[in-house]
């Protein structure tokens, strides 16, 4: 098969500059005529006049009686003016037309008695006092909006006030998304996929993207891995849109197509932009109208769009496109990067102390619930290495500032129980969340030595005093007023493929050739666990295959034995079970929280305390199998 290589990559601003000065606005949408009462948010195509006068006659600007001012001169409370009502005073409510003949209107409370007849005016009022004259806001032949503002609901009134009933905007532009993939279903399928096929869900997100934007999603049936089918769909998908927007295919595999199709119909201007997620973007124009070739992987598609649809969007509809609030944020990790890309990383927030830590979320362009899961966006520089810890730098905001206050950081140790507490904590009280972040068990002890976390997760076991986490606390946090509080026992072992194919039952049996193993991560309580385990049996690391392979939870761990890349991981029951693997257990481990005092005296933690003690915390643990949650929420030790 022949594969395409990218023309150049070109950094993203480049890119955006090219390809939105490749679109005329008015001329790819042109205008449409609509009711005013059904243009909010639309953007006027032509100057907007105004038909009639606003207010269209002299009307009372108070509760009151309209007379002609002439009749009140010289009155005073010792003099009064005497005027009768009906003749030469008439009574008025507020917006009511101003009789003919009148020019004023004496308020009602300046009347001393209103009910009777005459009227006594103690005090004169000059010619138009209380009076909105004809034309006051707008005179007929005015203009009341220019062309190229966005419609609101005060302009609409304004309009209507001014007799205008339809106005001529810019119609909206209407977003092709054409999903491709052989190897795709539509992603509502019911039931069990067929064997190699995946849910296309992409169109549905970006549909949502363009609605929000204020652009007509239209999603358009799947196209298969053929040059000539897609060239034909992106054919018919220009005769109807104004935008197509091609998810998949734009990279440099040999099933891309997405290169051909819009270089036979127009022009590539853009083929890989100097991003990540998102390095395959295709940006073209065919027929006059864009094109984009957005990448497959889901991270990657949102936001490539970001960078390159919304913005185009934001032009053809008037709309700012405003960027996102930032806040300056320090990683609570070492976030090493390519030089030369500019890379986007998912992250979760939260204050500790004087300071909002940034946890990454996993960064593969396929995790999608890492955006799920975001707070914001770490941008790393083009010709950067990477950003550093607890070195400060700015982070786009994708929640409301005032959600961080509300968040606990916890640093360690993952373990799935903490997933539950984060759903329960936010059940319990909606402002608050958990942030959690997996940096093996000594990285969540170091956090908390540097003021990053709240707290931490640990499972630390010392084969010199046959104890957990005390040893290590009193190592590495000496002098650090804190809480030792409990969460589980919970079953450590080897997790296999379904019917254990290569006959797995000990950790000898990871040194066998043709056994590949999965670990954690460097500081992780298991990596820890399992070489004191090896030291048992007398292996080394290095006769272990796959010992330098690692992962940051334990659910990344069955996910390596699911798919088959690896025969063997050390983890939990719990991830075992999620996945649907076979568990081989080798022995029971306490899991703890390191918890600061100047945390526990935390009110967000006090209710976090409360959810871990709860029945409901308990159940839930305890359905996930392999957790003994007897001692869960009870203090073991205090330093």
């Amino acid at each position: 098969m022949r594969r395409h290589i990218y023309l150049r990559l070109r950094p993203i601003e480049e890119a955006r500059e090219l390809f939105l000065a490749a679109v005329d606005p008015a001329a790819l949408l042109g205008a449409e005529e609509i009711p005013t009462v059904a243009a909010r948010g639309r953007l006027t195509a032509a100057p907007l006049w105004a038909r009639r006068s606003s207010p269209p006659c002299h009307q009372a600007a108070m509760d009151g009686f309209a007379l002609k001012a002439a009749a009140t001169f010289g009155a005073t409370p010792e003099a009064p003016r005497l005027l009768k009502v009906g003749v030469e005073a008439f009574p008025v409510n507020t917006g009511h037309p101003l009789p003919p003949g009148t020019d004023a209107v004496v308020m009602v409370e300046q009347i001393p008695d209103p009910e009777t007849d005459p009227i006594v005016v103690e005090a004169p009022v000059f010619p138009w006092q209380n009076v909105r004259r004809i034309g006051e806001d707008l005179v007929a032949g005015e203009m009341v909006l220019p062309e190229g503002v966005i419609i609101t609901p005060w302009a609409q009134g304004a309009l209507l006030a001014a007799g205008v009933t339809r106005v001529t905007v810019r119609r909206l532009p209407r977003v092709a998304i054409l999903p491709t993939g052989s190897e795709l279903v539509p992603g509502d399928w019911e039931g069990e996929l067929p064997p190699g096929r995946l849910p296309e869900f992409n169109s549905v997100m970006l549909a949502g993207m363009v609605t929000e934007l204020g652009g007509i999603p239209m999603v358009l049936p799947l196209v298969p891995d053929d040059a000539a089918a897609l060239t034909q769909a992106l054919k018919a998908a220009l005769a109807e849109a104004d935008v197509v927007l091609i998810n998949a295919g734009s990279s440099a595999g040999s099933e891309d197509y997405t290169y051909q199709a819009v270089a036979a119909l127009g022009e590539v201007l853009v083929h890989g932009v100097s991003m990540m997620p998102g390095k395959p973007t295709l940006l073209g124009v065919a027929g006059g109208k864009p094109v984009i070739g957005n990448p497959g992987y889901p991270v990657s598609a949102v936001l490539s769009f970001e960078q390159f649809v919304a913005p185009l969007l934001a032009r053809l509809t008037g709309r700012p496109h405003a960027a996102r609030p930032t806040v300056t944020v320090f990683p609570a990790q070492n976030l090493p990067s390519k030089p030369g890309i500019t890379e986007y990383i998912r992250v979760t927030l939260g204050r500790v102390g004087d300071k909002v830590i940034a946890t990454p979320l996993p960064r593969a362009a396929g995790a999608i619930t890492s955006l799920v899961k975001a707070d914001g966006l770490l941008t790393v520089p083009a010709f950067s290495e990477g950003l550093e810890e607890d070195r400060p730098v700015p982070a786009e905001l994708l929640v409301r500032p005032e959600e961080l206050e509300g968040t606990l950081v916890v640093l360690g140790s993952h373990d799935n129980t903490l997933d539950l507490l984060a759903t329960l904590l936010r059940r319990r009280d909606p402002r608050l969340r958990l942030a959690s972040g997996h940096v093996g068990s000594q990285g969540g002890l170091m956090a908390l030595r540097q003021g990053r976390a709240h707290f931490g997760g640990c499972h630390l076991f010392d084969p010199e005093t046959g104890t957990y986490n005390v040893p290590y606390i009193q190592r590495l946090l000496p002098g650090l007023p804190l809480k030792l509080i409990h969460l589980a026992w919970r079953e450590q072992g080897l997790i296999v493929a379904p019917g254990n194919p290569k006959g797995i039952r000990t950790v000898a049996d990871l040194a066998r050739p043709g056994v590949r193993f999965i670990n954690r991560q460097r500081g992780a309580g298991t990596r820890l666990l399992l070489d004191y385990l090896l030291k048992e049996e007398g292996l080394s690391p290095a006769e272990i295959h796959g010992y330098e392979r690692e992962e940051y939870t334990h659910m990344a761990v069955a996910v390596n034995v699911l798919s088959g890349t690896a025969d063997a991981g050390l983890g939990i029951l719990a991830a075992a079970r999620a996945l649907g693997l076979e568990f081989i257990p080798l022995r029971p481990e306490r899991y703890d929280l390191v918890v600061p005092e100047t945390t526990f005296a935390d009110p967000r933690f006090q209710t976090l305390l409360e959810v871990l003690r709860s029945p409901e915390f308990r159940e839930a643990a305890q359905a996930l199998g392999g957790y003994d949650l007897t001692d869960c929420g009870k203090i073991l030790w205090e330093q």
